[in-house]
């Protein structure tokens, strides 16, 4: 049985825990409607489905890309990867599939050009003249000398080698260029939808074609599927598994019950808050119910635990409520402060979704703070609670623990130290990697489709370079094309490369077609003004939709070279634009030298952009906390030892990461500063209950751990299994940064308790050991000193 408390006057936590359960129809009402006023604002939640929410306005890498589209066209693609069933895509059957398919990609919505191997711009001489005509008309019948001659040009033109045809001639593409004008969040599920809606027609018109759907707008789009598949597979199976694990282990089905009702309020205030202050949905705030769910359940569980705990030992039901409350008031307000504080780190992220996901989970956190303070007192005041008492002189595990603590101390810490420093040194080891185009599970048809077209016909990857001509007309100029094509040649080396696209390359073959199509000329033209008037005469004789708009910006200062690159890790990626780069600095004037821009580009620099911009939140969480930890616990040695059970779990984490897994993305830049706010609960709980137990009942170091590990242990265990399994399910998300938020979040909270079951208490002896020491030498020495005294 518990100890009783030296002075038996009602303290104001206790007066307050005896005023909520007076009035506690009131309290359960009240805490009803305020949840149903914050709830109306989730009305106007909507979905952000850009990729480009990833990107804070001040990203050095999205400006480029911006300033890039400003110069010429400002669209996304989808792309329609076809498979021929013969194993060989000039067939007269197959190219009616890819023409028809190419009319009717059109009609898409925001469509503004569609390019395939059919429609594709062939200039061939005529006497002193060029004619451009599709290569694969209407009005000629694709015959067996047709498709040769198809086959012939699309093997030797770098505009559809690997890119539109691949090189075993099986598969082509169709690239539908949509400019969305981002009037409306709908635009891009519509255009998806729309796509999908053309494959379904596709497939019943041609079924022993195989089709698969690429894209940036079906990636976009994947953010909204994978979203809600995260939330039709993970979110409702984690709450009964929450519930369940709960059930287990506080063997109290009314408990388990009020602890739901507190969860849904929490969400719905969640929720609501969300919409007022204006934060949309996106990818990464679909983690954020599994987030406040788990931390709300903890809040309750210490309540719960310490209430069912004291009513084993003998208190009746109201009593061990107002004992709960009055020894968890403080450690559940510290906890949830100093969760929040590590949530609103995130803010210091360059990706704002995880700044909106730090800030709703915070809201959360606070929201599950009042609820589990205010409301769930109230709320067990009403329900049914029975407990199985614990016979009188029952010996409890956790003594037998803090023995072995006590024998073995000075082994725990050499042991936990060398653990410690061997997983540190594993830090360094992990490679930043974030393949955009691996962030969605293989279970998703957008993973499948992009994998295979990767594999099967082109990259996702391109490197756009926008390269000045330093006068208007100036791409005309004879030297700035052979740089342009030397650049060009240069990248085709690389193996790591697919293809290259270049306005140079046109100008070679307008220059051999105005020599009669002699392959000799397939060179840029010695002349200028020839080169402009080959230019023109191109210009003129494309249709409408299929211009050079989206390659020369409108006054010719300037074109643009588009690398595809092969499916890369990241770290590779930055190799390849440092080199392209370098190339360019080392190689062509000034004004030429210019940076890579693209989503690839963007997406290759944006963890070691969220690392450094974390790191000063990280650090200002951690003073933060530290600070508030000494003012709350009254104590600077006690704030002080905090910091090892906080900083530790940390390393543990990332340590074993590296082991398993070698590689993080930018979603797990932000975990230290998000579970420093989470592991400190432990902490804060543990050195509560211990200081409580040296200043109210004026316990001896021992005794002190051994009364924190009798009043906090079992829900410290509770809510550690509670958190990771919460946690661990997160880790089944089909979105990538979410998988892996969710299983280092899992590790670093069971890193956690045992830090906080091990370090922490041993650090805790062995401080009370040399205190003890010190006292009995300071004896010693009054003694001997009392008979010179005399």
């Amino acid at each position: 049985m518990s100890e009783k408390r030296q002075d038996p006057a009602p303290g104001r936590v206790e007066r307050y825990a005896q005023g909520l359960i007076a009035h506690r129809w009131k309290v359960l009402l009240g805490s009803l409607l305020f949840a149903a006023a914050c709830f109306f604002g989730a009305r106007t939640i909507e979905f952000e489905n850009s990729y480009r929410i990833f990107f804070s306005e001040e990203n050095p890498q999205l400006q480029a890309f911006e300033a890039l589209q400003n110069v010429y066209t400002k669209d996304d693609n989808i792309l329609f990867v076809l498979t021929a069933p013969e194993d060989s895509i000039y067939e007269a059957k197959f190219m009616e599939a890819v023409r028809w398919l190419t009319e009717e990609a059109w009609q898409l919505p925001y469509s503004r050009r569609v390019d395939s191997i059919t429609n594709f711009q062939n200039s061939v001489a005529v006497e002193d003249d060029i004619f451009v005509e599709d290569l694969a008309p209407e009005e000629k019948e694709l015959d067996a000398a047709r498709l040769a001659y198809m086959e012939q040009v699309a093997l030797n033109e770098p505009l559809l080698y690997n890119r539109i045809i691949n090189s075993d001639g099986y598969a082509t593409g169709v690239t539908v260029t949509v400019s969305l004008p981002e009037l409306d969040l709908n635009e891009t599920p519509e255009t998806a939808a729309a796509a999908r809606d053309l494959e379904r027609r596709f497939n019943e018109r041609y079924p022993e074609i195989q089709t698969h759907l690429a894209g940036m707008v079906i990636m976009d789009n994947a953010f909204v599927e994978s979203t809600v598949n995260d939330l039709k597979t993970i979110v409702m199976p984690m709450f009964f598994a929450l519930f369940v694990v709960m059930a287990i282990l506080l063997r109290s089905f009314w408990g388990t019950l009020a602890t739901g009702l507190v969860l849904v309020l929490t969400l719905m205030t969640s929720f609501g808050l969300m919409g007022w202050v204006g934060i949309n949905m996106s990818t990464p705030l679909g983690t954020m119910p599994i987030m406040i769910m788990t931390l709300a359940v903890a809040d309750c569980v210490h309540i719960l635990v310490t209430m069912l705990n004291e009513m084993r030992h003998g208190r009746e039901k109201r009593s061990a409520l107002v004992e709960s409350v009055r020894i968890n008031f403080a450690p559940v307000l510290l906890t949830s402060v100093t969760t929040a504080i590590g949530f609103l780190s995130m803010n210091f992220s360059d990706a704002p979704p995880f700044r909106d996901l730090g800030n709703v989970v915070a809201i959360g956190v606070m929201a599950a703070c009042g609820f589990s303070i205010v409301t769930l007192p109230a709320l067990v005041s009403v329900i049914p609670l029975r407990v199985k008492r614990f016979a009188e002189g029952e010996t409890h595990l956790f003594d037998k623990w803090v023995e072995l603590l006590q024998k073995h101390r000075g082994l725990f810490l050499a042991g936990s130290t060398a653990v410690v420093a061997l997983m540190a040194l594993m830090i360094p080891r992990i490679e930043l990697n974030d393949q955009w185009t691996k962030y969605f599970d293989t279970s998703l048809d957008v993973r499948v489709d992009m994998d295979y077209a990767e594999e099967n016909l082109t990259g996702m990857s391109n490197l756009e370079f926008s390269l000045p001509a330093g006068e208007s007309g100036g791409i005309s100029n004879p030297e700035y094309l052979r740089l342009l094509d030397e650049f060009s040649e240069w990248y085709r080396s690389n193996p790591d490369v697919l293809q290259v696209n270049s306005i140079a390359d046109t100008m070679k073959r307008l220059n051999k077609n105005m020599h009669g199509d002699d392959p000799a000329f397939y060179r840029i033209p010695e002349e200028r003004d020839l080169a402009a008037q080959y230019l023109l005469m191109y210009e003129f004789s494309l249709p409408y939709g299929l211009d050079l708009n989206n390659q020369i910006n409108v006054d010719k200062s300037a074109s643009r070279v588009t690398v595809t690159a092969a499916d890369l890790r990241t770290k590779e990626l930055r190799e390849l634009i440092a080199q392209g780069e370098q190339w360019l600095e080392q190689n062509a004037p000034a004004y030429m030298h210019v940076k890579a821009a693209s989503p690839t580009v963007m997406f290759a620099y944006i963890s070691e952009r969220n690392i450094n911009s974390m790191l000063t939140g990280t650090i200002l969480a951690f003073v933060s906390i530290s600070l508030i930890l000494m003012f709350a616990l009254r104590s600077v040695k006690y704030g002080l030892v905090s910091i090892i059970p906080n900083v530790v779990p940390a390393i543990l984490g990332i340590g074993t990461w590296s082991v398993l897994y070698g590689e993080m993305g930018m979603s797990v830049s932000v975990i230290t500063g998000m579970t420093l706010g989470i592991v400190v609960d432990d902490t804060v709980h543990f050195l509560s209950k211990y200081i409580r137990a040296r200043r109210e009942k004026g316990l001896s170091g021992e005794a002190a751990v051994r009364s924190a590990f009798r009043t906090v242990g079992k829900a410290l265990v509770v809510t550690t299994l509670i958190l990771s399994v919460g946690f661990s399910i997160l880790g089944l998300s089909s979105f990538r940064l979410n998988n892996w938020m969710g299983q280092l979040t899992a590790i670093v909270i069971v890193f956690a308790l045992i830090a906080d079951f091990v370090l922490l208490p041993a650090v805790l002896l062995s401080l009370d050991k040399k205190r003890a020491r010190c006292a009995r030498t300071k004896a010693v020495e009054s003694r001997e000193a009392e008979p010179a005294l005399v």
